[in-house]
């Protein structure tokens, strides 16, 4: 019997010490003048060098879902950093200020490169990360912000956008886009409508990028975020949680980045 409750607190507190094991904290870094607020999560119970994924949140700026994501990315076995595209670690109480926020990025390309590298390069350095494996995901607006980035030709293995739009200025020229690309859409989104998709679609096949496109059926905005049902209702926006179109698009997630990372 007592070998039996031996065993039963070795096996707790082995659990314990691996859970215990995911670090994770807030960093500062800097774009120019820009002081940004990121937060990066590893898991130490490991000292193998593995791949780093960036994490862009939403249009509400760095919060706690982007945070959950690079969390889940660290127990996955990444070294996750979610980043701050705003500054400050700045957040939007009201679309207004959403739109105004995000608009101030995605208008000014150098903007969105100066402050996507400064992320990038705080991740290189760390000790954990083999620098030559690197990815970046991104939900609404990060969505957005990982395609511009691929399309600007960013030294990473892939790119995977959640519920992002797909419009550009900028769009992809054959040879340049060096990351694979995964896109996760609401097949119910009203801010994604089929033309965008469709001319989205002979973007990457004219600039021959490697791509994959994934519609989830009954799936509106926002499908990840568990506080987007709130969200909607609070400010009258077609933002849904879709639990479903969650769990699918995160294991789409797990495969593409064992893919991309095999070598």
């Amino acid at each position: 019997m007592r070998r039996l409750i031996l065993a039963i607190v070795l096996a707790f507190g082995g659990l314990a010490a691996v859970q215990a094991a995911i670090k994770e904290g807030p960093v500062e870094y800097k774009a120019g003048d820009t002081v940004l607020k990121g937060y990066l999560v590893y898991d130490d119970a490991t000292q193998e060098r593995r791949p780093g994924v960036l994490v862009v949140h939403e249009w509400w700026g760095h919060d706690q879902h982007a945070r959950n994501s690079a969390r889940k990315l660290a127990e996955a076995g990444y070294v996750a950093l979610a980043v701050d595209m705003y500054g400050g670690g700045k957040q939007a109480d009201h679309p207004d200020n959403a739109g105004k926020f995000s608009g101030e990025v995605r208008k000014n390309l150098p903007l969105m490169k100066s402050r996507f590298e400064a992320g990038m390069q705080l991740l290189r350095k760390q000790p954990q990360v083999d620098e030559k494996r690197l990815a970046a995901i991104g939900y609404c607006f990060g969505g957005s912000v990982v395609l511009e980035m691929a399309r600007a030709g960013e030294e990473l293995r892939g790119v995977a956008s959640f519920h992002g739009g797909l419009a550009t200025e900028h769009p992809a020229q054959p040879g340049k886009t060096k990351a694979r690309v995964l896109v996760m859409n609401g097949a119910e989104d009203p801010f994604v409508p089929p033309e965008q998709i469709a001319a989205f679609k002979k973007e990457m096949e004219s600039a021959k990028v490697n791509y994959k496109f994934v519609n989830y059926p009954g799936a509106k905005h926002s499908f990840t975020n568990p506080d987007a049902d709130a969200n909607g209702a609070k400010f009258n926006l077609p933002l849904n949680y879709n639990a479903v179109a969650d769990k699918e698009s995160w294991l789409e997630l797990q495969s593409f980045l064992k893919q991309i990372f095999k070598q």
